[in-house]
């Protein structure tokens, strides 16, 4: 299978490598910056320089291929969301935009190609875990969907360091968050809903950030009491990113709060997702909670280090692009993280990936 994948940053080498390496995929990479490129050649796939806001360069490179892989940043998702439709390929992405998760559901419609957005980590993974704990009640009341990337050694006020996207991190911290309340969809406030926490001997705080639910409250409105999705950080950082985004108004100059956050807070590959689901109702008449928890550490690999946030974002994308092509998943329109088999997901050479031990 032809891939067209966009992206050469730290997530895009990682899916490069591991669908070139599984041996069913012809991989071909783009990128704007001829540097990244470089760096990628190493895996033995195909590059090319592409200007991605250019329709016309971005379609002459997908239309080749059957499937075009989005891990570009989210504002791209629509435009690229809509040539890979005009050019008749396959459609899989990262995003956790709200926003362009709507508009890829409506060009979906009709389409004779697959449109799967939100294919990694949150959305994506935690999305699938909870949705199949959710079926195996007979009524569910609760369903709590928490998911953290930390570096390992915080060593700074704002415990954190940069794992992943800096647009996406402020993304998911600046826009309202999809919920259930009451059995009512309803739109809250992202740093809000603060809570604390303890697993496995260490302490943690939660709280809402945007985009992690994907499309669960679509799917279960009507069916569940109470659902929401908080991002995990260490105690601590919430007030201080709520001092910087609301007293400090940064909120209103995203462009300058992404330049400070690069230029003092390092990056590391030395990081960790936790991944804890709960979910409770009734069940044979009781009323009873499971959980699925996961925690999954950088590693090395072939290509040197390897972060918990790349392992995770790339094998949840080439999972999915996996059971789409073994025909486990639908072949036209839109497919949700719902409709994966959870089971289906952890048995695929990828998705094994979230086979650690639980917490």
């Amino acid at each position: 299978m032809k891939i067209a994948l966009l992206g050469a940053g730290h997530i895009g080498t990682t899916i490069a490598r591991l669908l070139k390496g599984a041996g069913d995929y012809e991989v071909a990479v783009a990128d704007r910056d001829a540097g990244a490129l470089a760096a990628i050649e190493k895996i033995d796939v195909g590059t090319r320089v592409v200007d991605f806001s250019d329709a016309k360069t971005l379609y002459n490179f997908v239309e080749q291929a059957e499937v075009v892989v989005n891990a570009l940043p989210y504002d791209m998702a629509i435009h690229v969301a809509g040539v890979a439709k005009e050019a008749g390929v396959h459609y899989f992405d990262l995003t956790e935009d709200v926003r362009a998760t709507h508009a890829i559901h409506e060009l979906a419609r009709g389409a004779s190609t697959v449109f799967m957005p939100q294919c990694g980590l949150a959305p994506g993974f935690i999305g699938i875990a909870a949705n199949s704990l959710a079926k195996n009640f007979d009524e569910v009341h609760d369903v709590k969907m928490r998911v953290g990337a930390l570096p390992q050694f915080p060593t700074n006020s704002l415990k954190y360091n940069l794992t992943w996207s800096v647009d996406g991190l402020i993304n998911e911290y600046c826009h309202p968050c999809e919920a259930i309340r009451e059995g009512k969809l309803r739109s809250v406030e992202p740093l809000e809903g603060l809570e604390h926490f303890s697993l496995d001997g260490v302490e943690y705080e939660a709280f809402n950030t945007s985009g992690g639910l994907g499309t669960l409250c679509e799917t279960l409105k009507g069916r569940v009491r109470t659902l929401d999705y908080k991002s995990v950080r260490y105690p601590g950082h919430c007030s201080l990113m709520k001092f910087l985004l609301e007293e400090l108004r940064l909120s209103t100059r995203t462009d300058e709060l992404k330049d400070i956050l690069r230029a003092s807070v390092p990056t590391t590959m030395q990081d960790v997702v936790l991944v804890f689901v709960t979910v409770s109702g009734v069940r044979g008449g009781k009323l009873v909670q499971d959980t699925f928890t996961r925690k999954i550490f950088a590693k090395d690999g072939e290509g040197g280090r390897v972060s918990a946030i790349q392992i995770t974002t790339a094998a949840g994308v080439c999972a999915a692009i996996d059971l789409f092509r073994e025909k486990r998943l639908p072949q036209a329109g839109f497919v949700s993280q719902e409709q994966v088999s959870l089971d289906e997901f952890l048995a695929n050479r990828f998705g094994s990936a979230y086979n650690v031990e639980a917490i």
